[in-house]
């Protein structure tokens, strides 16, 4: 039987219960409202002689809330350990309704014990310096409250800097400046202070002391188990090979058979593309991914699966599909640049040959070492960003040994390199783009003349299809400006292009179309709507669109480079 119910009403209770004992305790009007009878009866609210308690118990539980809704086992087991105290002292002090709701939320947290067992997320020491400042200011902003609440009572009229000194000050025990003139008061504003600073000097402390999560990293025996599946099943997914990114986790099946490659970025278990190896086996294998979320409370999700990873996902592990754009794939049988639509980009090659322009395609282990370098420090002067931007279609290293299988087309002029491309293998007979840079100080057309000029080459080196740029919500533009398109279709179309200003939307889409491609859907696979938007952005993160953390040092280019335009 589901109980899952369990954990939003223990969040939601802890949530407003919080709210109840902060306000209770910053506000001295609130407890004679009708409101504030109505908390005497809710566990959490003590005595009044217990307001500076109440505060620092409020903030907690509100802390607690979000990791009870994920089902955190230590956050069950800080609510089971305060509800008998709480039950305790309003028996002491005759509030029996308030004692009974405390043993009903008591028996029904023990009794939904399964639902709690989540393993707590290790943190960093970045984390521990986030909760210091952010719990300083909160802190800072409560105390404030709390002295400004009760002007009667404060001897003189203390300016604000005095009254942020007093703050200040009574968050490490120090008296400040202002005065009260009811001791009662003085002792309660002086003991919420002391309150607050200790529980934030005691949670930075405990986060800090906490071991790092390890960050996500491809062991070698992983990646030599993975390299087995692909050769074995790599021509199923052309994102396939992206699972060697050696900053992702890897969970097997337990035949060993099918593995998914994932990273963890702010709660959501990401993976990405289908599960490899034998599909037979990708059932087991998305179970132990599924445990492994629930293990640690993590949102699990799948950016671009295929429409056959997504059906298995749905069905194996219960999830939803949403449709977020589709890979251009080309064959390279069907390619030709004669005829009229393919006019345009003929025209372009033509013209950039004409300019003196040659193309080089090889495997990158027939490249030497120097050329191997060349290349790496070009591209790396080319980026348009200071972060590398990649995860889900994107290998995120070059020139390694191990990926000798990988094809670089290269563009130059006399003798300058001007522009490469990287292709990761699909199988034994596919490629599919990873890396496109150029020198933005280059004439335009140099991307089409190199995908024009591997194509060509393909059949030479045993390539029958390449994939190129994903085309994300590509349905919808191509869609939305055909005639009779629907006022929603236009209006969703409109707003794309209107975001492709920052993103790169519709212009990959027009880009990938230039060369006649089949066009095949990508899905992102998630558990609820409502976990779409964290998705997004964990997503956001894991390209690095989003990027979180100490800046960085930034890089060295030679004069003569221009950062080239990032179309992958």
């Amino acid at each position: 039987m589901k109980r899952s119910w369990i954990r939003a009403v223990a969040a939601y209770a802890s949530l407003v219960v919080g709210l109840l004992d902060i306000s209770k305790a910053v506000f001295p009007r609130f407890e004679h409202s009708r409101m504030g009878v109505w908390t005497d009866i809710l566990p959490g609210i003590v005595t009044t002689f217990a307001r500076a308690s109440s505060l620092v118990v409020g903030i907690m539980l509100i802390m607690l809330a979000h990791a009870l809704r994920r089902g955190k086992v230590r956050a069950w087991r800080a609510v089971v350990l305060l509800l008998p105290v709480s039950a305790v002292v309003s028996f002491i002090h005759l509030r029996p309704a308030s004692a009974v709701i405390s043993l009903a939320l008591l028996v029904l947290l023990v009794w939904g014990r399964g639902e709690f067992s989540a393993l707590p997320d290790p943190r960093s020491r970045w984390r521990a310096l986030g909760n210091l400042l952010v719990l300083g200011a909160i802190d800072v902003g409560l105390g404030y409250l709390i002295i400004s609440a009760r002007p009667h009572v404060i001897v003189g009229r203390p300016s604000v800097l005095e009254r942020l000194e007093h703050v200040l000050l009574g968050l490490v025990g120090i008296e400040g400046p202002v005065t009260f003139t009811v001791e009662r008061i003085s002792d309660l504003v002086y003991f919420s202070l002391v309150a607050l600073g200790t529980l934030t000097a005691v949670s930075t402390l405990y986060l800090a002391l906490r071991p790092e999560r390890p960050a996500a990293e491809l062991t070698e025996d992983d990646e030599r188990r993975l390299r087995a599946l692909l050769a074995q099943h790599g021509e199923r997914d052309s994102l396939g090979y992206f699972a060697l990114r050696r900053d992702k986790s890897v969970l097997f099946s337990p035949s060993g058979k099918a593995a998914i490659a994932y990273r963890v970025v702010s709660g959501v278990m990401l993976a990405s593309g289908d599960p490899i190896g034998d599909r037979e086996a990708w059932p087991a294998a998305i179970k132990v991914f599924m445990n492994e979320a629930r293990r640690h409370a993590w949102v699990p999700a799948v950016i671009g699966c295929g429409e056959t990873g997504g059906e298995v996902w749905t069905r194996e592990a219960k999830l939803s599909a949403l449709e977020i754009g589709d890979e251009a794939i080309v064959e390279v049988a069907d390619f030709t640049l004669e005829g009229r639509a393919m006019r345009n980009v003929r025209q372009m090659v033509n013209r950039t040959e004409r300019n003196g322009y040659t193309c080089h395609v090889r495997r990158s282990a027939d490249l030497t070492g120097q050329e191997r370098e060349d290349v790496r420090q070009a591209a790396d002067s080319w980026r348009g960003t200071e972060t590398e931007r990649g995860y889900s279609m994107a290998l995120g290293r070059f020139g390694d040994p191990a990926d000798s299988q990988c094809l670089v087309a290269t563009a130059h002029k006399d003798g300058e390199l001007k522009a490469v491309l990287h292709f990761v293998p699909w199988g034994p007979h596919g490629i599919s783009l990873d890396l496109m840079r150029r020198d933005r100080g280059a004439d335009p057309g140099l991307n089409e003349f190199l995908i024009v000029k591997t194509l060509q080459a393909a059949p030479a080196l045993g390539i029958t299809q390449v994939s190129l740029n994903f085309a994300m919500f590509r349905a919808v533009l191509a869609r939305g400006e055909r005639l009779g398109a629907g006022p929603v279709l236009r209006a969703w179309r409109a707003l794309l292009i209107f975001l492709s200003h920052w993103f790169q939307i519709e212009s990959l889409y027009r880009f990938n179309a230039k060369f006649r491609p089949i066009w095949e859907p990508r899905f992102v696979v998630y558990p609820n709507a409502r976990d779409l938007p964290r998705i997004g952005v964990s997503a956001l993160q894991a390209e690095a669109f989003i990027t979180l953390g100490r800046p960085r040092r930034p890089r060295l280019r030679l004069p003569r480079l221009r950062p080239a335009q990032l179309t992958s």
